[in-house]
């Protein structure tokens, strides 16, 4: 058995973690989010305080006057009734978390019938027997920083968004808690290497990510992934490469940000400044927002981002695992099969030879 078996096999186990926690996700809870808003629309009192009922259009005013807050200095004190919280939960726990565990699901049930009809990509020469560098240990570092961190966040994220409704049930509510307590402290901190690993991971390659001529050819023909004979010669990084890229680049850049606020909540503010600049195009979006509603955006916007973010890294773990035979030793030796280079990245293999041969030639362990 060859080396790279034992990675490899770490990557299908990271694959079927996910999906395994995915499809729970998706087929459990989180589809019966009825929030009170027309409840307090029909007069009910927040915390039942004054009783079951009051003078509706005297809380309808309360809520809705001036946002729902006074006019004094402090800006969390001034809110009387934070009327977005509901809207925010309302959100969270109703389209964002159905959509997301619709949309996991949705990527399962793709690679379950691609890989029934197209099974795994094959090297069609068969292996040469010859090795070719493609990555070097810096650059295998830097993904594994960032690949290995994420599948830590999006199980612990996971967890924060669906876990109630699935583990409870099945563990009981003081299992959770300890679980869910440990996982959110794992999640904090991990946040920061994957914050590492995301820039390492710009820097290094932004390069070779440049969109070209040639993605447009490699996408025309669906990157060779439904055919026999591939004809889609590539540089470094083809175009299904560089889409991984650039999300992880703005995906992973906007999670970390989103992130920070949410660590240090009321004292970093994103989205009044972004907004701002989307007024100057023509947007029209509120810039006048409180410290709450700060992390309330930024936690909606983290989640969004994150299940969107899951759902292209499932088929960017599979393809690189079982997926497609080779593609995972470019990520583990850094050394691939020089058939394999040569059916995928072709145009690589030329620039890479003409600099003078000395990446080449190495006879495959």
């Amino acid at each position: 058995m060859r080396k790279f078996k034992a990675g490899k096999l770490m990557g299908v186990v990271a694959v079927m973690a996910v999906i395994a926690y995915a499809a729970l996700a998706g087929l459990t809870g989180s589809m019966n989010f009825d929030v009170s808003v027309q409840a307090q629309e029909a007069g009910n009192v927040p915390g039942r305080t004054l009783g079951n009922m009051s003078d509706s259009d005297v809380w309808r005013q309360v809520r809705r006057g001036a946002a729902g807050k006074v006019s004094i200095p402090d800006l969390k004190s001034a809110v009387l009734i934070n009327a977005e919280g509901n809207t925010w939960r309302a959100a969270r726990n109703g389209p964002i978390s159905q959509f997301g565990g619709w949309g996991m699901l949705a990527i399962i049930v793709v690679i379950s019938v691609f890989f029934a009809v197209r099974g795994q990509i094959k090297i069609e020469g068969g292996r040469s027997g010859v090795s070719i560098l493609r990555f070097n240990l810096i650059e295998r570092t830097a993904h594994w920083i960032a690949a290995i961190s994420f599948v830590v966040l999006a199980l612990t994220g996971l967890n924060i968004l669906y876990g109630r409704y699935v583990f409870i049930p099945v563990i009981g509510q003081d299992a959770f808690a300890a679980i869910t307590s440990v996982g959110k402290f794992v999640h904090d901190w991990v946040g920061y290497a994957f914050g590492v690993g995301v820039v390492m991971i710009i820097v290094l390659w932004l390069k070779d990510n440049i969109p070209n001529a040639l993605d447009i050819k490699w996408l025309a023909k669906f990157g060779g992934l439904f055919s026999q004979h591939p004809d889609v010669p590539a540089k470094k990084f083809n175009a299904g490469q560089k889409i991984i890229y650039w999300s992880v680049a703005f995906g992973g850049i906007s999670l970390f940000a989103t992130g920070l606020s949410l660590l240090f909540p009321f004292e970093i503010g994103l989205f009044a400044k972004t907004f701002l600049v989307l007024n100057i195009f023509g947007a029209d979006l509120p810039t006048a927002l409180s410290p709450l509603q700060e992390t309330q955006l930024a936690l909606l916007w983290h989640s969004i981002v994150a299940l969107i973010m899951t759902v292209i890294m499932i088929g960017h773990i599979y393809i690189g695992t079982v997926g497609m035979e080779g593609a995972f030793d470019a990520m583990y030796s850094g050394e691939v099969d020089m058939n394999w280079a040569k059916e995928h990245h072709s145009l690589w293999v030329e620039e890479t030879e003409g600099e003078g041969g000395s990446k080449t030639g190495n006879p495959a362990e």
